[in-house]
C-alpha cells in the first residue's frame, strides 16, 4: 500500500466496501448508534411518575400530618 493511499484515508479496497459482509456491519453499526443516541436521550429526561398524574383525584380525606392543620 502507498504511502499517499494511507494519507487520504484508502485503507480498504473498494471490492471490500461493497461486499454484504461490509453492508450488513455497517447496518449494524448505524442501528447500534441510533439506539445508543435514543437511550443517551431518554436518561437525559427527568423521570415521568404516572403516580404523580393520578395523585390530585385521590386525595386523602384527613390529614395525617403532625400538624393537624396542614394541606391534606
Amino acid at each position: 500500500m502507498r504511502f499517499a493511499d494511507l494519507v487520504t484515508g484508502i485503507l480498504l479496497p473498494e471490492s471490500f466496501l461493497h461486499s454484504s459482509f461490509f453492508i450488513i456491519l455497517a447496518t449494524l453499526v448505524a442501528l447500534n448508534t441510533v439506539i445508543y443516541a435514543a437511550l443517551s436521550v431518554v436518561h437525559v429526561l427527568p423521570k415521568w411518575f404516572r403516580t404523580s398524574w393520578l395523585r390530585h383525584q385521590r386525595k386523602r380525606g384527613v390529614t395525617r400530618s403532625i400538624y393537624p392543620d396542614g394541606p391534606i
